[in-house]
């Protein structure tokens, strides 16, 4: 009794011309293009900067809440979003400024939060291209 392999059945990954085992990249499925290193790299990027858009935006989405809802300003986390809010908002602060200083933040923030939104998903949409 003799054993015979299955016809087509190479259990060694496959070898280009003038290659000798242990030299050189691997050929074949086991070789991973460069490309597809430079496509999870941009990948990576797009998420971190998804990311921290999120983060800002829920930063100001925060305030306008604690604003609206008159949160206690003693309060350390609500004093910590308030002045994370004020750096972020980049001149966006006072872009309305309506008689109503409750709908001003509204607008302004939320106007902020649309701003960085876009810009975010815009930069994600050209970095995963």
């Amino acid at each position: 009794m003799s054993y015979h392999p299955p016809q087509g059945h190479n259990p060694y990954p496959p070898q280009g011309p003038g290659h000798s085992p242990g030299h050189g990249p691997p050929q074949g499925d086991y070789y991973e293009p460069a490309n597809r290193r430079r496509d999870e790299t941009g990948d990576t990027v797009a998420n971190i900067i998804r990311i921290v858009t999120g983060v800002v935006v829920t930063v100001f989405v925060l305030h306008i809440l604690f604003v609206v809802f008159d949160a206690n300003q003693g309060n350390e986390f609500v004093s910590f979003v308030y002045g994370l809010a004020q750096v972020l908002v980049l001149g966006l602060g006072d872009v309305f400024t309506p008689d109503d200083a409750l709908l001003g933040v509204i607008l302004n923030y939320g106007l902020a939060a649309l701003v960085y939104l876009v810009i975010g998903r815009l930069i994600v949409k050209a970095i995963r291209r």
